[in-house]
């Protein structure tokens, strides 16, 4: 029965490996934030370490397998804003909303670079000029098709200062019984130079790059997709249940639990001295731990010890010795 976490087996190995490995030497003292979150925090040489958060992007999102996934890249097209806060001269911030409808790669930012109107204004030559950086590196990455150069994407100008990036899921045609899944971005971030300062009473400024999983949205498509399937939602990673028919059985349980953890078996049972078999076996069924294992007078005497298939309720008695291999025998086989 397929089991579903947070994030499925080979996304965690793809997140975890990310977010645990250490900071490359010629990123001394870069902070990564280990949660759904990924930030690097630190003064190092342009569009570097933002290149690194699209890459691990991708690493997740393609760990994850939810089909296939853009990018989305820009900045916010506030006229008022770019104009008024940002500095830039009105006619500049009209002629950057002209390509709020165009998106491609590093192609689009080579046509702005040629519009006099923005290659002769500083900021907007400069924002250009670590665009196209950045696609150098994304391109060396292997990752630039994933990327869009995006001006409609919008994620607010008092928070980021400089480059922002959103994923979004392509949507592929429904399978019979299928239903569209829309549940917008599923991860994203960019570059805010200026938050972490705001926090330091001397207002020491921090730039920091980082992105973001949306750990929440990614859980109702896995849920949803699974349900489509016919497949059982299960809430536990365990293996074995250990549990009993009989009363005054908590040190035996406790004894047999003890052997399947040392022997590296997930396994568990009710925190009960006397609970009944039919609310364990229930128990089972309802989280989907696919084993039971059964042990009461009758087994103590004879040294056997049920083991009980969940799925068909099918019960076999084997000697107490063999339990672990046997148990990991059927785990394998599953």
């Amino acid at each position: 029965m397929p089991l579903l976490r947070l994030l499925p087996r080979r996304a965690w190995a793809a997140l975890l490996s990310q977010l645990l490995r250490p900071p490359c030497a010629s990123c001394a003292g870069a902070v990564r934030c280990q949660s759904q979150d990924f930030d690097i925090a630190g003064q190092f040489d342009p569009m570097i370490p933002d290149a690194e958060c699209l890459k691990i992007m991708c690493e997740i999102l393609s760990g994850l397998q939810l089909g296939d996934f853009l990018i989305k890249m820009a900045w916010k097209d506030v006229r008022h804003e770019m104009v008024a806060k940002k500095g830039l001269a009105p006619e500049v911030a009209d002629r950057i909303g002209d390509y709020v409808q165009c998106h491609g790669g590093v192609s689009l930012v080579e046509q702005m670079f040629q519009d006099p109107r923005l290659s002769q204004n500083k900021q907007a030559l400069e924002g250009l000029g670590d665009l196209k950086l950045l696609f150098e590196y994304l391109t060396l990455f292997g990752i630039a098709e994933k990327i869009s150069f995006d001006l409609s994407l919008a994620r607010g100008l008092d928070y980021y200062t400089g480059v922002i990036y959103e994923a979004v899921l392509l949507q592929t045609p429904t399978q019979a019984g299928e239903e569209p899944l829309n549940v917008g971005s599923v991860a994203a971030g960019g570059r805010y130079d200026g938050l972490v300062g705001m926090f330091d009473p001397k207002g020491h400024k921090v730039p920091c790059v980082g992105l973001s999983i949306g750990v929440e949205r990614i859980f109702y498509i896995v849920e949803q997709r699974m349900k489509t399937k016919g497949e059982k939602v299960r809430t536990t990673e365990t293996q074995v249940f250990v549990a009993t028919p009989q009363k005054n059985f908590l040190q035996e349980r406790l004894k047999l639990i003890t052997e399947l953890w040392d022997a590296g078996i997930k396994a568990e049972m009710l925190y009960k001295n006397n609970p009944k078999l039919l609310t364990q076996l229930h128990y089972c069924e309802s989280t989907g731990i696919p084993l039971v294992v059964i042990i009461g007078e009758q087994e103590l005497k004879e040294g056997v010890i049920k083991i009980r298939s969940v799925a068909s309720r099918e019960e076999v008695a084997i000697k107490r010795e063999n339990l672990v291999a046997e148990i990991q025998k059927r785990l394998s086989e599953s």
